[in-house]
């Protein structure tokens, strides 16, 4: 499949991989028709596997969801969605999750996925900044609450569909009625026909200020996934790849659905309740024995606290990791457990994978690595001009005059303040701040804000945090800028204690005098604070923001 798009395929090295990767992308690719349609014309071709807490299981061919999409996109359209409308979905990993994204794409409406976490603003905000006409979601009774107290409110909503048993009764029962459509849906001609700079999917990101921003994406997005799921994650046709996210959030787009599908891989749908359970999805991995798997760190700190030796994870061939920057010492133990390095990957929402530890060069733990050649990306100071190897500066996307690479988002929806920040000088801005070495690996520092400037210093938190990580008492940790009327900003450790250790003023001393010599000892965290969890997003990305908000409340 990844030969339609790509006139080369294979590459020697890393440098013949940054010069020569082309992607061929079709004025009128649809991913729904184009990726899914073909593949399902083997009718055994295994797509999705779908497991739950209790392991119940179900497997379905690209032709079922083939089938199962026309259903969903003659339901759509019998209510009125059409091309360019917005339907919000909040489907966890209900099997729906992947057949309403695809049905939505063979229609040409925008997908809008969103989290089961939502509350009634959050729902109210984004229905009415997107000017969201239907509703699709799972039968919580929290979440169904929600919507129902902010739907008069919302001004363009007309219907909520809900997937499950317990669906009120000015809602639609989604599944039931999508059964009973054709399974045929023909490919729209004409105006209705998409093309690759159509509106195709949304998400909703917070920034440093402000509400949530909208970032939309054209049909090219899942093109710009080849390089994300055939070069970083390394799935297999017909194997098996597990990835640790929820559908409303970037890295199912990212890891379920779009490169994966596009290399015919079969996805894992982990539709799991409640608080994650690493002995659980260790015991799926051993079950279901897929070939490729991805999580965030949060989720590796988790898994390496266990005894893997109990389990058999024979069958991963690569392991990968995202979502924030890797600490040496998860890679250490993951590898010293089962002889895997972890790939490290980097981007956005607002991207495909822009930096990644690619097959052709050896890993520097703690490195994200190096540059996709699907982009044009530098890192530079704050006048625009490139950084010398070993200085800070802002990781961007530069030339855009000259190339609009497929994955990059059009623009953040209806903002032209968010879109001032980011589109400048040609380049589009991440806000994320980084330094390469002599040997063009990057180092991820951090978001901009999240830098913290103490006494003249600025310290990335992430050294901090991979510092501290190697200490034995450590399970998790937060480093934030806290404030300080001498030093203007102290560095600050929020950590998770380690099963067997107690919070205490001497490990408080211990952990600061261990950073002391792990790392330049001005680094050192002047405030530890203990806690039982971290504030997280959905995507298990550690709140920072909160943490300083909360310190200077105090």
């Amino acid at each position: 499949m990844i030969e339609k798009f790509l006139p080369r395929t294979e590459f020697d090295s890393y440098e013949d991989f940054k010069a020569n990767y082309r992607l061929n992308v079709p004025e009128d690719f649809n991913f729904a028709y184009d990726v899914i349609d073909e593949w399902a014309k083997d009718p055994e071709k295994p797509a999705l596997v779908w497991v739950n807490d209790d392991r119940d299981e179900r497997r379905y061919t690209f032709k079922d969801l083939s089938e199962y999409s026309c259903r969903m996109a003659n339901f759509f359209t019998h209510y009125g969605v059409k091309k360019g409308d917005f339907v919000l979905l909040v489907l966890k990993q209900r099997v729906e999750a992947w057949v309403c994204m695809l049905a939505l794409h063979r229609i040409g409406a925008v997908v809008i996925p969103a989290t089961f976490q939502l509350m009634p603003h959050d729902i109210e905000y984004r229905c009415n900044k997107a000017g969201v006409k239907m509703i699709c979601t799972v039968d919580d009774d929290e979440l169904l609450r929600n919507i129902a107290q902010v739907r008069p409110a919302c001004k363009t909503l007309e219907q909520v569909a809900v997937v499950g048993a317990h669906v009120p009764a000015d809602c639609i029962d989604l599944r039931a009625e999508a059964a009973a459509y054709p399974s045929v849906f023909p490919r729209p001609t004409g105006e209705a026909a998409t093309d690759v700079h159509d509106l195709m999917l949304g998400y909703f990101t917070s920034g440093t200020t402000g509400m949530p921003k909208l970032i939309v994406h054209n049909y090219a997005y899942p093109l710009g996934h080849i390089t994300t799921a055939n070069y970083w994650h390394q799935v297999e046709e017909g194997g098996l790849h597990f990835v640790s996210a929820d559908s409303g959030w970037a890295k199912f787009g990212w890891g379920k659905i779009y490169g994966q599908w596009i290399c015919g891989a079969v996805i894992v749908a982990y539709d799991t309740e409640g608080k994650f359970d690493p002995r659980h999805m260790l015991e799926t991995v051993e079950h279901l024995r897929p070939t490729t798997f991805c999580a965030p760190p949060t989720v590796y700190r988790f898994l390496i606290k266990e005894d893997l030796s109990k389990y058999d994870l024979s069958s991963l061939k690569k392991c990968t990791i995202a979502g924030e920057p890797l600490n040496p010492e998860v890679f250490n133990r993951w590898k010293e457990a089962t002889g895997l390095e972890l790939t490290e990957g980097f981007g956005q929402s607002e991207t495909t994978v822009i930096i990644a530890n690619f097959p052709w060069f050896p890993i520097k733990p703690g490195s994200t690595g190096k540059f996709s050649p699907l982009y044009d990306l530098d890192i530079v100071d704050e006048d625009g001009n490139s950084c010398e190897d070993g200085i800070v500066g802002t990781i961007v996307v530069k030339n855009l005059d000259k190339f609009r690479p497929a994955g990059l988002l059009v623009e953040y929806r209806d903002d032209p303040a968010a879109n001032e920040d980011a589109f400048f000088d040609n380049m589009y801005s991440t806000g994320d701040t980084a330094w390469r070495d002599s040997d063009g690996y990057i180092w991820f520092v951090g978001r901009n804000d999240d830098v913290i400037k103490c006494s003249g210093y600025r310290i990335g938190p992430f050294e901090v945090e991979s510092a501290l990580m190697t200490h034995p008492s450590v399970l998790e940790c937060a480093v934030t800028a806290a404030p300080d009327p001498v030093r203007g900003q102290v560095v600050k450790a929020t950590v998770v204690l380690a099963k067997g250790y107690e919070p205490s003023d001497a490990l408080k001393k211990e952990l600061q005098n261990h950073v002391k010599k792990e790392t330049a000892p001005y680094k050192y965290p002047r405030i530890v604070e203990f806690v039982s969890e971290l504030p997280k997003t959905t995507s298990g990305k550690i709140k920072r923001k909160q943490i300083r908000l909360e310190d200077s409340r105090k």
